[in-house]
């Protein structure tokens, strides 16, 4: 029975691009540096923080082995695998290079909106392609489908190297119901930043959060501190973030921390179409609550 390794601060690594709007391979290995001195548990990379869907198939591997070079085994590294065709995902898993990775991040598939029995199915079929750890991704706001709890237990159940999910339903009676049931073997890890503190209170066993690409080394102490124990200096630093929460995603991910990464001068604050940089009047509000960093 495989464990599941992915616990604590994980990053849900963005993608920096130049002024011109090529990947800045520099600007990258900075970030990551930063976020390893900084308490970054594990990286969760070519995911929907980083705007993969606009890389090409030279840049994610560009990417994906400059992280590897970079984290040379210092901690996990996760990296997106899904999608809404399970057989291009199979082939995937069979031909992709996944040197260097610990584990698959993989989505609920989007849009065609599956029933249970279908996303039932379409796991058991990705984790049946691979040896490595997956994690499933549970995120109805961006997939149209909500990933039940019953079907998620399902699932740990009867695949052994199905370790744990990202839980981004926002709906914590869910998440509490698949921590209640699971397996042992089987860890929930939260997918909202804003509802870790709940989360990790439930049982949750980290985070694969986007304010964690700008503030490591301040979300990872929350993160500690609650998990030993010390909910009420854990619960003061979860409330001094409320405000940067809701400032990161009132224009949509990862505009909001892109927008706060060039704030802190560590990048430009450049997107890829369709998504666009976040409003000026959210980066004069970023601006003001970074001046009294958490």
């Amino acid at each position: 029975m495989s464990q599941n390794i992915f616990k604590g601060l994980g990053i849900a690594l963005i993608t920096p691009f130049t002024a011109s709007g090529a990947v800045d391979y520099s600007a990258l290995k900075r970030l990551v540096e930063y976020q390893l001195k900084s308490g970054a548990d594990f990286f969760c990379i070519l995911a929907t923080t980083g705007e993969t869907p606009t890389l090409t198939e030279d840049e994610k591997q560009r990417i994906k082995n400059l992280v590897v070079e970079i984290v040379a085994g210092r901690v996990p590294i996760l990296i997106g695998c899904g999608g809404n065709n399970t057989a291009a995902i199979v082939e995937e898993l069979h031909t992709r290079d996944f040197s260097g990775i610990d584990g698959v991040l993989s989505v609920c598939p989007y849009y065609n909106k599956p029933s249970q029995e279908g996303l039932y199915q379409h796991f058991k079929t990705i984790a049946a392609a691979t040896e490595m750890p997956v994690v499933l991704y549970n995120v109805p706001g961006r997939t149209g489908v909500n990933m039940t709890a019953e079907t998620t237990v399902r699932l740990a159940r009867d695949c052994e190297n199905i370790v744990a999910v990202k839980e981004a339903s926002g709906n914590l009676e869910q998440v509490d119901e698949i921590i209640k049931n699971k397996p042992d073997s089987f860890d929930v890890i939260s997918g909202d930043d804003a509802l870790t503190f709940p989360m990790i209170a439930c049982g949750a066993v980290g985070v694969i959060s986007v304010i964690g690409n700008a503030l490591p080394k301040e979300f990872s102490r929350m993160l500690r501190l609650e998990q030993n124990g010390e909910f009420e200096p854990a619960r003061k630093i979860h409330h001094k973030f409320t405000d940067l929460f809701n400032l990161l995603f009132v224009d949509g991910n990862p505009a909001g921390v892109k927008a706060m990464l060039h704030e802190m001068g560590m990048i430009e604050n450049v997107l890829r179409l369709p998504l666009v940089p976040t409003r000026l009047t959210t980066m004069q509000k970023i601006s003001e609550c970074l001046k009294f960093r958490i």
